[in-house]
């Protein structure tokens, strides 16, 4: 299935142990993170009443499933402690971090924002939600978000790239020059426009995002089309009546692809970051989306409480050192220039 250039090249990424581990340490942590409901939610994983079997953090059920007389969701942190429900068998097992990123603490001691505890491991915000639950909900926001975009935009990018570098003439140069009028346009003020139109959410900006990101991507592909498309294996299948779909796909795709392997990583780090920044600013995600930019924004306006902002600032430096390592090491396997 795979050539042995790249089992050569994969097996020289698996020898940069820091590389390596740094992306078994991200895969693992992101797949966790896919399941943060289990992790942390203010309902129970499973439940018990009347001999039956709830899973409440996979479906919704009402409140006359527990014997109640409303059809909302019931309280299930106060009908575990209901005698009535307790009564008939009732009893409930909930996540290691019985607190959703949305929800507030009032039963916490004192006024918002509340210093690490036992109940809370990393603290509250300003509204008494648990830090450490919307640090976790974070990270898989903005890394489903980073690869999201870096997919969209490797997809648009390759496309657009690819017919710029085999065409070439005035099908490239016309092609450049509107992608350049069209990457002049300022970025925020586009961002600001768009969710002020349509609001802020997660799809609003993964579409303006990608709307800008596949441009670098285009640069790099095209340049290694114009480089490869006058070899003397695509003169070859050009001579043999291979059809243009062909040859871009099959002949030269591969060869272009295996380098743009490098820019991945680093990809992922500048979409990431460029999330929290918005987030920061007041641009991003819509509240009370947690964020790990709307976490430092509560830390700069709550100085007293550092535990918010060192919470993020952590969460952050970590994901974005490991993604730097893996990048590292993808440029050293894959990068034929760095050898």
């Amino acid at each position: 299935m795979f050539s042995e250039l790249s089992r050569s090249q994969f097996r020289k990424f698996r020898s940069f142990k820091r590389a390596w581990y740094s992306l078994l340490i991200l895969l693992a942590t992101y797949i966790v993170s896919l399941f943060s409901e289990q992790i942390a939610n203010d309902k129970p994983i499973i439940a018990g009443y009347d001999g039956r079997l709830f899973f409440p953090t996979l479906r919704f059920y009402s409140g006359q499933d527990f014997g109640g007389t409303f059809k909302t969701e019931p309280d299930y942190k106060a009908l575990e402690k209901d005698p009535n429900f307790q009564a008939q068998g009732g009893w409930m097992i909930f996540p290691i971090i019985p607190y959703d990123p949305f929800s507030s603490d009032w039963e916490e001691n004192g006024a918002p924002p509340h210093p690490p505890s036992l109940r809370h491991w990393l603290g509250t915000d300003n509204s008494a939600r648990d830090v450490f639950a919307r640090v976790l909900y974070a990270f898989r926001t903005g890394m489903t978000f980073a690869l999201a975009l870096t997919g969209t935009s490797l997809i648009l990018g390759i496309l657009i790239g690819s017919i710029q570098g085999y065409a070439g003439g005035a099908v490239d140069i016309s092609a450049q020059r509107l992608i350049e009028v069209w990457s002049a346009l300022p970025f925020l003020y586009v961002v600001i426009l768009m969710g002020s139109i349509y609001g802020q959410s997660f799809a609003i900006l993964l579409i303006t995002f990608t709307l800008f990101r596949w441009i670098g991507m285009s640069y790099y592909v095209r340049a290694e089309f114009l480089k490869l498309k006058n070899q003397t294996y695509v003169e070859a299948a050009r001579a043999q009546g291979a059809r243009h779909g062909k040859i871009i796909f099959r002949h030269i795709l591969p060869n272009a692809f295996t380098p743009l392997l490098t820019l991945l990583p680093f990809s992922l780090i500048t979409a990431i970051t460029a999330l929290t920044a918005l987030d920061f600013l007041g641009f991003g995600l819509a509240p009370p989306a947690p964020s790990w930019g709307e976490l430092l924004q509560q830390g700069l306006e709550n100085l007293y409480a550092p535990w918010m902002a060192i919470s993020a600032i952590t969460a952050l430096f970590i994901t974005l050192l490991l993604a730097s390592f893996v990048g590292e090491g993808a440029r050293a396997a894959f990068d034929p220039r760095s050898s």
